[in-house]
């Protein structure tokens, strides 16, 4: 052993463990997107997308007002435009391998070198140009562009041999958003290639992002109910770990619900009843924009949660949400007093209200009222579980595999209950505790290699029912009558 001297120091593991908060709101979209505008149309099918503005998704997927048909530009703004919150990721299904169309060909007329074709969703790289018999060259003859209504339009280039073309003759192909099906929403697996398509693909987006999950969303498809039934399903066990919640819609077209008072039934009828989910009625509008609420809804929680430290404890009900009105599927307005908004919200559905501008207005998962467990019922409260959870795991993986000794235990129990009691101490919960208990872990599972903890967590419920008894007293009458009262 040397001999020493002098002044020395040395370091030691620290025995706390830092906490790694999971992406509380990040929202997961599942939908189509008009991707003829891409950057690259034929990279972008049936892979996540996390983008962080409106100009990176845009150029990503491209963008269109048409909601209708490409349903990911609902959340695109909702997120960019209407609350301004970010990241979101977003998974395309529509392939233009697959959903497109074939265009008949069309003379058009050339007007400045210029020619704008009215077919939506071209492929550039599609385009077949002539004048008379001629094949004109793309890059040498002319170049092509999207103007600000996603039309194609034809440049003809100075010097060409067909630059005084005054018409040309056109075909090309278009995607077809109205092939694309619930199945390819709900994708799955090919063993032959080895890719996954559609949900499936949520499985990827923690390994290539390192963010869990927060809300899955379809906005435009999410009424249907074998989506509605997947969506609710993969809320679980994602990575074999992780949890979240999604966002779903009622059907409110002439097939589903388009009175306050059928949502109840469609909603049992068709088994939207899962804990891990919450129900929204109807669409909304923002001007002359129409969304599927579930595109707004999820902005505004994942809103929320960014200016709350991305600490999901607070109810996204009763916020200001930015909109314009409500209405069905057809465009018919709704307009719902609380009394009919509370009825909903009894049978677990959130809806809005206009009380000094639009806000949401309902705090039940989709679960209520057959599950009345304060951590399955309140929406706020089962986000809080599955967001509490996915930080466990992602901050103390780092100690799979230690050995199971005493400092494994103290340092998760001390580190936890340190976390714990600053949420508390911050009002994000009413309390949260952690032990380590004999009675749970017998000889046996340690030398199997398992320790388990028990973790106490108390998230505020809403006040949801505020009453302020009003009376009538006599004596301060009386009193001021009298004079007593000066």
């Amino acid at each position: 052993m040397a001999y020493n001297h002098g002044i020395r120091v040395s370091e030691q593991a620290t025995s706390l463990v830092a906490p790694i908060t999971g992406s509380a709101g990040l929202q997961v979209i599942i939908g189509t997107a008009p991707i003829n505008l891409a950057k690259d149309p034929y990279a972008v099918t049936n892979i996540p997308l996390l983008v962080n503005n409106y100009a990176e998704a845009a150029e990503q997927l491209g963008f269109s007002d048409n909601f209708k048909d490409y349903t990911l530009c609902q959340s695109i703004d909702a997120s960019f435009r209407v609350l301004n919150v970010a990241p979101i990721i977003l998974i395309n299904v529509l392939d233009p391998k697959k959903h497109k169309k074939n265009n008949a060909e069309k003379t058009v007329n050339v007007t400045a070198k210029q020619a704008t074709l009215e077919e939506q969703g071209i492929l550039h790289d599609t385009l077949i140009v002539k004048e008379s018999e001629a094949t004109l060259t793309a890059g040498t003859d002319y170049i092509t562009s999207f103007n600000e209504k996603g039309l194609l339009q034809i440049t003809l280039i100075e010097g060409s041999a067909h630059a005084g073309a005054t018409q040309l003759k056109v075909t090309s192909t278009s995607i077809d958003p109205t092939m694309v099906q619930t199945q390819d929403i709900i994708g799955g697996y090919d063993p032959v290639s080895g890719k996954e398509t559609g949900l499936e693909l949520i499985r990827q987006v923690y390994p290539k992002f390192n963010m869990t999950p927060g809300l899955l969303l379809a906005p435009g498809w999410s009424h249907i109910p074998e989506i509605g039934a997947v969506l609710g399903a993969k809320c679980g066990e994602i990575n074999g770990v992780f949890t979240c919640e999604c966002v779903l819609d009622v059907d409110c077209t002439s097939t589903g619900a388009t009175k306050y008072t059928a949502v109840g039934e469609w909603k049992n009828k068709n088994g939207y009843t899962n804990k891990h989910s919450v129900l929204l009625w109807p669409q909304v509008k923002v001007g002359k924009k129409q969304y599927a609420y579930s595109a707004v809804f999820a902005a505004l929680t994942a809103y929320t949660d960014a200016r709350n430290d991305d600490v999901p404890n607070l109810s996204p009900s009763n916020k200001l949400i930015g909109i314009t009105g409500m209405v069905l599927a057809d465009g018919t307005e709704v307009t719902l007093d609380q009394v009919q908004a509370n009825l909903l919200n009894g049978q677990g559905i959130v809806t809005a209200i206009n009380v000094n501008g639009w806000r949401t207005w309902g705090n039940n998962t989709a679960a209520y009222p057959a599950t009345t467990d304060p951590k399955d019922r309140w929406f706020c409260c089962r986000r809080f579980f599955s967001w509490w959870g996915n930080s466990f795991i992602l901050t103390y993986f780092q100690r799979v595999d230690d050995p199971a000794n005493y400092r494994l235990i103290e340092s998760i129990v001390d580190s936890e209950n340190i976390r714990g009691n600053s949420y508390v101490s911050q009002g994000k919960c009413a309390g949260a505790r952690i032990v380590f208990e004999e009675k749970d872990n017998p000889i046996t599972d340690v030398l199997n290699g398992k320790i388990q903890f028990h973790q106490y967590l108390a998230p505020y419920t809403p006040a949801e029912d505020i009453l302020n008894v009003l009376e009538f007293d006599p004596d301060m009458l009386a009193a001021a009558i009298s004079g007593g009262g000066n």
